[in-house]
This record gives C-alpha cells, sequence and structure tokens, in this order.
C-alpha cells in the first residue's frame, strides 16, 4: 500500500500493449507460475479470432492481463481496463476508466477461441523467468520492419547531429533542437553524459571515423577535449556533472530528484567510460593517442575506486568535497565498475582486478539474480528500470575479456536476460499519429522503466555487448534479440524531411509511446502525438553507439534493409 505522494497497489489490470510480452507471471520463492495468451484480437471473414504472428484481419481490440497479490492470483482478460489507476505518466494518474470502449460483444451465438498457455515450474531463484520468456518469445515473435541499412541509419542521423544540434561557442551539442518554420530552436540540457555531453560526443567520434567524416570528428574532439580539460572538480577529482552558464557544478536538471548534493556515480563513471571508448577508438581507426583522456580518466578512477564499501558496492552520490560515498544501495556504480575494467582491459592494469571481480558478484547477487535493477538514472527516483543494468552488462563483458571467466558469462546472459523483460518481443498495433501511421515496429525496442512508460534508445547502445556474448557462446535467441535490436535501431529516425511529422532528415528524439501512457506530446490542434518532436542528440547516440561499433563490420550490418526476415 502507498501513501498520498506514492500510489500503490497490490493488485492491477492493464492493457496488453503497456507489457514488452503479452503475457504475466509470479515468483513465490520456490516456483515460477504464468501464463501468456494473444494480446489483442482481429475481425477476420466476419469472425473474432486471437492475432498470433502472420495473421491477418482488421484490429479489434486489445486484450488485458492482471496480478493480484493479496489473492495469489493472476488474471487474463477479453478487453481490457486499466486499473485501479489510469497511469499517463509518474505526475498524472486517474482513477479506473469506465468500461466502455474497452472491450468487444458477441452476437448470439457468436464464439471465439484462442490460446492460454500456462506454465508452472520450480527455480531457484528470480532469474528462473528467463526460461518462460523464451517460450513466450518463440510463440509471439514478430520481427521489426525494415527501412535503411545500419550504414544508411548511421550516415543520416550523424548528419543531422552534426548540421542542427552542434553548438560551436559552447563545443557542446544541444539537448533538443526544434524546427521551427524559419530556424532551428535549441535547448543546451547541459550534462556531461548521460542525456547529452559524452553521450552525444563520443558515438558522434566513432561515426566520423567510420565514414571518415573529419568535420563531424573535429566537432566530437572539441567536445570531449573541453570536457577533459575543464570538468574536473578541484576538491574531490572527480567530474562535475553539468556545465550550466558556463560554469561547472552538479546542478544538471536531474539535480532535485538526487537525495544528497554531489557528484552522480551514474554520470560520472559513464563519463569515464565513454572517454575510454573515444580513446580506443581514435587510437584504432585514426592512429591518434589521446595521452591527457587516458590520465584524466586514472585520475577520476583512483578516486571511485577508493570509494567503494566493503561489500563491493561504489556510491549512488560522491560527496561535493571529498569525493567519497555520501549515500548507496543503487546500480549506478556499476557505471564506475564498467569505466574501470574498461581501464584495465586497455591499459593492462591489474590492481584492481580482485576488487572489481568482489563488486561485480555483489552487483549481481543484489541485483541482477533478483531482477529488480533499481538506482540507475537519476529522474526515476530509484524505481525499476532498463538502464541501469547496460552498465552492469558492459562491466562484465570487460571483466571477461580481461579474466576469460566462464562464470561471467553466465552473469552476462541473465543481465541481458533480464533486459529483454523490457524489451518488445512482437510488433504491438499502435493507434497514435505519427508511430500509428508509418507502420513503426514496438519490437527490438525497451520499455524504459516501471515508471517511465515509453520505449526509448537506451537499450541500443548495447548491440555490441550482445555481439560479443553471440560469438562466444551459440545462443539463437539472444542471436535473434540482437537481430531484433539493430533492425529497430534502423527504423527510429526520419528517412526523409518529416516522416515523423516534425524535423529533417535523420532527426529522431528519445520517446516513442507504444500505449496510452506518457501521452503527453501534442499536435497544434491538440491531439496526442506518439513521439516527441524534437532531435535529440544523446538519443541518436545510442544508436550511433550501436550500429557503428564493432556491429559495423559484421555481415549483418550490411544486408539490404528490403531482404525478408
Amino acid at each position: 500500500m502507498g501513501d498520498e505522494n506514492f500510489p500503490a497497489s497490490p493488485w492491477w489490470m492493464t492493457r496488453s500493449d503497456r507489457l514488452s510480452h503479452p503475457a504475466v507471471f509470479a515468483f513465490d520463492g520456490k516456483r515460477i507460475v504464468g501464463l501468456c495468451a494473444p494480446p489483442y484480437f482481429l475481425k477476420e471473414d466476419g469472425r473474432i479470432v486471437p492475432w498470433a504472428p502472420g495473421a491477418a484481419g482488421e484490429w479489434l481490440q486489445y486484450a488485458g492481463f492482471g496480478c493480484d497479490l493479496d489473492g495469489k492470483k493472476i488474471s487474463y482478460t477479453l478487453g481490457y481496463e486499466n486499473a485501479p489507476w489510469f497511469f499517463l505518466d509518474s505526475h498524472h494518474y486517474f482513477p479506473r476508466a469506465p468500461l466502455s470502449g474497452n472491450r468487444f460483444r458477441l452476437a448470439p451465438g457468436e464464439e471465439v477461441r484462442f490460446t492460454i498457455a500456462e506454465f508452472s515450474y520450480p527455480a531457484e531463484n528470480e532469474t528462473g523467468l528467463n526460461a518462460a520468456v523464451r517460450k513466450v518469445y518463440s510463440l509471439y515473435h514478430e520481427p521489426p520492419r525494415r527501412c535503411q541499412s545500419p550504414e544508411e541509419a548511421v550516415r543520416r542521423i550523424a548528419e543531422a547531429v552534426g548540421s542542427a544540434a552542434w553548438l560551436p561557442r559552447q563545443e557542446a551539442y544541444a539537448g533538443f533542437v526544434f524546427d521551427k518554420p524559419d530556424s532551428h530552436e535549441v535547448r543546451l540540457l547541459p550534462s556531461i553524459a548521460w542525456t547529452n555531453g559524452l553521450a552525444a560526443a563520443v558515438p558522434m567520434l566513432e561515426v566520423s571515423l567510420r565514414l571518415r567524416r573529419e568535420d563531424l570528428r573535429e566537432q566530437a574532439l572539441k567536445c570531449v577535449g573541453h570536457i577533459v580539460r575543464t570538468s574536473i572538480n578541484p576538491r574531490n577529482g572527480l567530474p562535475f556533472t553539468a556545465e550550466v552558464g558556463g560554469k561547472w557544478c552538479n546542478r544538471g536538471w536531474w539535480y532535485d530528484a538526487q537525495p544528497v548534493p554531489g557528484h552522480a556515480a551514474y554520470l560520472v563513471g559513464q563519463a569515464v567510460y565513454l572517454i575510454l571508448k573515444g580513446y580506443i577508438y581514435e587510437e584504432r581507426l585514426a592512429g591518434e593517442r589521446h595521452e591527457d583522456w587516458l590520465e584524466y580518466a586514472r585520475k577520476v578512477l583512483l578516486v571511485t575506486e577508493r570509494s567503494r564499501r566493503g561489500d563491493g558496492e561504489y556510491p549512488y552520490i560522491f560527496s561535493d568535497e571529498t569525493g567519497e560515498g555520501a549515500c548507496y544501495d543503487s546500480l549506478s556504480g556499476a557505471w564506475c565498475m564498467a569505466a574501470a575494467a574498461l581501464y584495465c582491459a586497455l591499459t593492462g592494469e591489474s590492481g584492481w582486478i580482485g576488487d572489481l571481480k568482489r563488486s561485480e558478484r555483489y552487483y549481481y547477487r543484489k541485483f541482477i539474480s533478483r531482477m529488480e535493477c533499481y538506482g540507475g538514472p537519476l529522474d526515476i527516483d530509484k524505481q525499476t528500470d532498463s538502464e541501469g543494468v547496460l552498465a552492469y552488462i558492459r562491466a562484465v563483458r570487460w571483466l571477461h575479456e580481461i579474466t576469460r571467466d566462464e562464470e561471467l558469462l553466465d552473469h552476462m546472459r541473465d543481465a541481458l536476460e533480464y533486459e529483454f523483460t523490457f524489451k518488445f518481443c512482437y510488433n504491438s498495433p499502435i493507434k497514435v499519429p505519427p508511430l500509428g501511421r508509418i507502420g513503426w515496429s514496438s519490437c527490438g525496442g525497451s520499455i524504459t522503466s516501471v515508471c517511465n512508460p515509453h520505449i526509448h534508445p537506451m537499450s541500443s547502445s548495447v548491440i555490441d555487448e550482445l555481439l560479443y556474448y553471440t560469438e562466444r557462446r551459440k545462443d539463437d535467441y539472444i542471436r535473434s534479440r540482437l537481430e531484433d535490436t539493430a533492425r529497430w535501431s534502423c527504423q527510429v529516425s526520419n528517412t526523409r524531411d518529416g516522416e515523423y511529422d516534425y524535423g529533417k532528415t535523420g532527426w529522431m528524439s528519445e520517446r516513442f509511446c507504444h500505449s496510452e501512457g506518457l501521452l503527453t506530446e501534442t499536435y497544434p490542434d491538440g491531439t496526442p502525438a506518439s513521439t516527441w518532436f524534437a532531435l535529440m542528440p544523446w538519443a541518436c547516440g545510442c544508436i550511433l553507439e550501436g550500429l557503428a561499433g564493432e556491429y559495423w563490420e559484421t555481415a549483418a550490418a550490411k544486408r539490404d534493409p528490403a531482404e525478408a526476415s
């Protein structure tokens, strides 16, 4: 039960398209129980039929799923209800709506037939759920559409960011770019990483080297260089996390959501990780060794490594004054672990390996094996989400590259499969434009969190980690999830001016509304829109990092976009 500031309930019912898989499961500490069933129904030759991959017919109605913790029940409904509330976003939720329009009626003598798959089997912990999710995927998987090749998507997105979002005076990229009739309107959204800064600059650097675009490379190098030269807090040796009005500080747009003031580990660790990744690509593809980048990373990591607790956890927030841990209990610090693991793999540093392995085991036991990853991005108050685990996945990849410990691949598999619980396995019939109008595919995209009910491109940034795993273990399921993610990433940006009802070729935002949730953007006439009407370089960076990394060199990245799946 909750209080007036945090509505919560032991039971819920929801429309099927709120869920990444048409299924509901429960774990009682000993067994996984659950069911999966058709997410929606069609009208075909006058009959009501359940949807299944390959089915034809006219969309009729969504189905619903529910869970009652007090009554220890799970449920499936023909039609649906959003109860006990209709949840638009974390600030807007409303009482359950009347049933009108949420159901379909059977005529006298009419029948509808459908199949429910039931699950009940023993499990040692929550990761036992993954076997059931694999089965649901096999029953309902529907691949994303093809609309452009990875190389075309990368080139168009990078050119859009370079031409519309680069701000020479600030040596940074805009956070938002809005397409106005006579010009582009920009909003900076200062951040060293995550929603701007290095999250845009390093993928742009990577792409500029792939495309041999010296103009784009020059932009990215200026952004990275500015951060390396100027961002360190002299009091504690950590990077400030935002540059506001030309001054470095920690008061980014997320500041009021922090439990205490200070440097957020999510941004500190991610910033160092991205600088090191940029170092690798500059050395490998341009023959340039940026020793100041490497030294920057080393000095910051000396501080973050000292802050690790005895159990292996890094802080959630570092003190402004001392750099010591100000609070803990989150997965945010996995970004510091990822940065340190990459540094060790890059330099041969071995002194930290024992501590990094201890941290990895801690994060696995507390978060991954429980399939409850919280404490990642700062704007959702430690709600369960799909973003935080991406740092852990990166860290395990580099630790495995160093140690060749097979157990790390087991842990990496479990972390990837946790992320897959957020990733759509089929293409939901979206009804709101522009996504519904253009035939946009939800399969391969990951729902952001339990309180941000939209799909955003963060999970595309670990395409290389998916590739790393599948190159070392034969797993057709994870290989298929990799292909879903790559194909989804190719269809989220404008292939022509205005395709998404805004912007130029290559423009894309972070927000794709697959359901009724988060429909807060509107057209000029006030009707809802299923995406933000803005170019967002950090979101573009997630696609660029995924498609232009090691995946770029694979045969899959060169396929004709019109090729049948």
